[in-house]
């Protein structure tokens, strides 16, 4: 996984000029005809548009790209969809810059056609329609640059992009195990493939985060560290307990029966020993 991500920092390096600006605006204008047209004509109007794998074997070689024409929704909320991604898109070409986003596009649509024809090779057809996956990845990535960042869902509700994308990540999951109980090779293989795009281009900050959170785990479960505030309630029950805070070590006087009295802890002493003020400087140290 790290090569894949060496092999497309150094193709960006390398031609700086790769792609197409704006990329993600042709794409949604793209979808925003096509929806319109589906809205006003009938679903099935746009069908020559997707991925049919016995149709392309027929020569209806366009299939191949122009699925990611079709728009990932009927409804209304489709022109809340295409803004998001639309501002998602522009935003990462921005930081990316043009050659970057356009890679990862990329790869993430020849990624889908690969499946789709693997599929179509193996179980004797295969039809994909929109790009979902691939905005799903794209969304990663986005959550990925600004985890905090807000979105209003239902247009009410402030919710950070981070947990949005934990909420994509339960998606991928349960749409893996239905295809996988109903056989459906394609919409188990997509998801994958989404994650797969996603994985070459962050896997420097995946690997960094798992370390960190592994490291943590370890520390947090080492006998060797110390819980500070397990040790002060425990401090404070074994205080309740035996009805004192401060004990001598030399004359056993404690601070409960001698408030007014000083008490303090040798640091010359081997671990943890109290004195009071008349034994501080004059008690035989533990060694």
């Amino acid at each position: 996984m790290n090569k894949l991500h060496e092999l497309s920092e150094r193709f960006v390096r390398r031609y700086p000029d790769f792609g197409l600006p704006g990329l993600m605006r042709y794409i949604v204008v793209a979808q925003a005809v096509v929806y319109v047209l589906t809205v006003f004509s009938s679903a099935t109007a746009t069908n020559f548009l997707a991925f049919h794998w016995q149709e392309i074997l027929h020569g209806e070689i366009w299939r191949l790209v122009t699925f990611i024409f079709m728009p990932t929704s009927n409804s209304i909320w489709m022109v809340f969809i295409l803004y998001l991604y639309y501002m998602i898109g522009t935003t990462l070409e921005r930081d990316w810059g043009t050659a970057k986003f356009n890679l990862y596009y990329a790869s993430g649509v020849a990624l889908t056609i690969a499946v789709g024809i693997v599929a179509g090779l193996i179980v004797g057809d295969a039809w994909i329609s929109g790009t979902d996956f691939i905005n799903l990845s794209m969304f990663f990535a986005f959550a990925m640059l600004y985890p905090d960042m807000q979105f209003l869902v239902f247009l009410i509700i402030p919710v950070k992009v981070k947990w949005l994308a934990w909420f994509d990540a339960a998606i991928f999951g349960f749409s893996i195990l239905t295809s996988l109980l109903h056989l459906d090779l394609v919409g188990a293989l997509l998801p994958l493939i989404a994650i797969l795009n996603f994985f070459v281009f962050f896997w420097p900050d995946i690997s960094d985060w798992v370390i960190y959170h592994r490291q943590r785990v370890q520390h947090q479960t080492s006998p060797k560290t110390i819980h500070f505030r397990d040790a002060a309630r425990q401090r404070k029950r074994k205080e309740a307990q035996q009805g004192y805070r401060h004990k001598c070590e030399v004359c056993g006087r404690t601070d409960a029966d001698f408030p007014d009295l000083q008490f303090r802890y040798c640091s010359r002493c081997a671990g943890y020993h109290c004195f009071c003020q008349d034994h501080i400087f004059t008690h035989e140290h533990f060694k």
